[in-house]
């Protein structure tokens, strides 16, 4: 009874929450994972939408953020109100992939944009109104195999969720893999509501791989990690930009010590050359994120949701030319303003749209880390 009756409490708080009021306004549907497994993602993302301005475009925003609890059903709960009772011109969320994937399909459905803040992988076509802000999982999968090889590993084994985010994860790190001649040994999966993970890193490091790879997000990446190096594990271990956040270094301790995390850039701004196109932007995102929510508090997660007005400030003026916020005609001159951009600098990169990529970043969106004692470091 307890659990139920936060839910509703905390829509009905989040859902006040509004930058301004105006007659043309541009009203936002936001998201996200508030309570529930993934929760240490959720509200990262949330903070740094709090950074937003108070316009986009010139126009006043109004924000409309509901948990959906980390779950597919509630998301798809949130996203039908947003579009049957307040029209909303944006969707953005979820940071739960599951959660993202359940609402892709309510915006696809209500013919409204939809910016994910997880990198959710659908089929082909399923995608006409899904916008990633996130790296794409093979774009991330592929610095973590160049990193094998040149490591000289040529077997690993996985450990990941059993849910859509482990699968893609999986299904693109297998296939890359392959091509790279590295041979898989072992996988297993585990639940994110799971407490123990212990016959599964047992089975992993049984098969004795050069490297394992955890596919988990968040809190969730310290357990296994802990279970495979208690087990006396000696190889390399690998985590997903799922993991890039201080979590696992906090709730993994002395055991993660030498993991290496696929990031995006505002996990450490600092290392981009001076050349890079999203040095300075992250770096003043970072600074303003932490004198806000306290040093070392920057992720790749808060930048995602930053990010995602960052895209509308870039369309949003390119939309209001043809058509006036909260109808059908300005949701779809705002995809074509999306799919028609020629690079979006955000934090994490820079993002180049089409109407066939709504993934848009490329290599320069990702760096690789190392933990050192307790903090991050680029890795060798």
């Amino acid at each position: 009874m307890k659990k139920k009756s936060i839910r509703p409490l905390v829509a009905a708080v989040l859902s006040t929450l509004a930058f301004g009021a105006a007659q043309a306004e541009i009203t936002i549907g936001v998201s996200l994972p508030l309570t529930g497994p993934a929760s240490g993602l959720g509200i990262p993302t949330r903070n740094g939408i709090s950074l937003w301005p108070d316009t986009i475009g010139g126009e006043k925003v109004r924000l409309i953020i509901l948990d959906d609890a980390s779950d597919a059903t509630q998301s798809v709960k949130n996203g039908r109100r947003f579009i049957t009772e307040d029209k909303v011109d944006v969707i953005v969320g979820s940071t739960a992939t599951p959660a993202s994937i359940a609402l892709s399909v309510v915006a696809a459905e209500g013919q409204t944009v939809q910016i994910s803040t997880s990198p959710v992988d659908l089929p082909e076509g399923k995608d006409a109104w899904t916008f990633r802000v996130a790296q794409s999982t093979p774009l991330m999968a592929s610095a973590l195999i160049e990193h094998m090889k040149k490591s000289g590993i040529k077997s690993y084994a996985y450990l990941g969720y059993s849910d859509a985010y482990g699968e893609t994860w999986l299904k693109s790190f297998d296939a890359l893999a392959a091509k790279a001649g590295l041979a898989s040994l072992a996988t297993e999966r585990f639940a994110r509501s799971d407490t123990s993970v212990t016959a599964q890193a047992l089975k992993v490091t049984m098969a004795q791989p050069d490297a394992i790879l955890i596919g988990a997000s968040g809190s969730g990446s310290a357990m296994p990690h802990k279970a495979i190096v208690e087990r006396g594990y000696k190889g390399k271990i690998y985590q997903t930009h799922g993991a890039a956040s201080r979590d696992l270094i906090r709730l993994g301790g002395k055991e993660v010590d030498g993991a290496i995390v696929v990031a995006g850039l505002a996990v450490m701004p600092e290392s981009l050359p001076a050349a890079h196109p999203s040095k300075k932007l992250a770096t003043e995102f970072v600074e303003r994120y932490e004198q806000q929510f306290g040093a070392g508090t920057r992720n790749q997660f808060s930048a995602h949701g930053y990010d995602a007005q960052l895209l509308l400030q870039a369309a949003v003026p390119v939309a209001l030319k043809k058509a006036k916020p909260g109808t059908p005609e300005f949701r779809a001159a705002l995809k074509e303003a999306l799919e028609n951009s020629k690079g979006v600098t955000i934090t994490q990169g820079v993002i180049r749209y089409s109407a066939k990529d709504h993934w848009g970043l490329e290599d320069n969106a990702r760096v690789l880390l190392t933990i050192d004692k307790g903090d991050w470091k680029l890795a060798n």
